[in-house]
């Protein structure tokens, strides 16, 4: 399904292929030879998604961009995996990754090309890979410089305050600890950025 969202059509090169119940909304181009597998979900919203030269998006992943918190496009360079159930929200994948089932890629991350981020791992919000880097499976990749974290690290909540999750996805500002607020303030964005869609046209 293809879907006009805040004046802006979707485009698909006319050599790829968009699975009929994939869905696109906005400012999504999908480039030449690339896959848009059953299920996913390409969705701009006050931004843009593009997808390069033969790309692969597998089944039920999710691409989310935003522009609540400035722009976050995402942009997902040629010849790059992105498996089953991935979810990718305003980041930018380098040429030739490989992002492998249930992964979450957040807010303006960048991954350098020829990244693989393994089965179930995340790499948080403002975190940067260099080339060719690994991310092993069930990890949360996080800063600039990366470091790695498993999920039961006593460390991890200190090192997600550090990258400024709420912030940098919502526009958040109050403490880390007033987490009712912060939820009020997640909440409240979302749905005016969502309130957009009673206006969208299926094409």
């Amino acid at each position: 399904m293809r879907i006009r969202h805040r004046d802006r059509e979707p485009r698909v090169h006319a050599d790829a292929y968009v699975a009929p119940t994939a869905t696109l909304i906005g400012d999504v181009e999908v480039a030449a030879h690339a896959r848009v597998l059953s299920g996913a979900v390409l969705d701009a919203e006050g931004s843009r998604v593009t997808i390069g030269e033969y790309g692969i998006i597998g089944e039920h992943a999710v691409l989310r961009a935003s522009a609540v918190a400035g722009p976050q496009p995402v942009d997902v360079g040629d010849h790059v995996l992105v498996g089953p159930h991935a979810t990718l929200l305003g980041c930018t994948v380098g040429r030739c990754s490989y992002l492998a089932t249930a992964v979450t890629v957040l807010q303006t991350a960048r991954l350098g090309e020829g990244t693989t981020v393994a089965v179930g791992a995340l790499v948080h919000a403002r975190t940067e890979t260099p080339a060719e880097y690994f991310v092993p499976p069930f990890t949360v990749a996080l800063g600039s410089p990366v470091r790695l974290l498993a999920a039961g690290d006593p460390a991890l909540p200190d090192a997600i305050r550090e990258v400024g999750f709420a912030e940098t996805a919502f526009g958040a500002t109050a403490t880390w600890t007033d987490r009712i607020r912060r939820a009020e303030h997640a909440t409240e964005t979302r749905s005016a950025e969502f309130g957009a869609h009673q206006d969208d046209v299926v094409l």
